[in-house]
């Protein structure tokens, strides 16, 4: 699987972030993307660095977002809708 550039190290180790999903890269990676849509500077890292990237799908990730944005990433993903089809 080519690397989108998504995939790498906290900006600032210093910095409070929380974990925000874990999954298969298939859905990180769209994840990450519709967060950015919103304005929330998300991340993604592989949940074992250390496994090799085959290029499985399946593979475990962890997502990350900025302390400040985590209730609103919540709420955008994660929160019942009473507007859904």
């Amino acid at each position: 699987m080519p690397n989108c550039g998504r995939f790498h190290r906290r900006p600032n180790k210093a910095a409070l972030v929380k974990l925000f999903f874990t999954g298969p890269v298939l859905k990180t990676e769209l994840l990450v993307t519709m967060l950015e849509k919103h304005g929330i500077a998300a991340w993604q890292e592989f949940a074992d660095p250390a496994a090799p990237d085959n290029g499985d799908l399946d593979r475990p990730a962890n997502v990350w977002v900025p302390d400040a944005d985590e209730a609103r990433a919540r709420e955008l993903f994660f929160a019942e809708r009473g507007d859904e089809l």
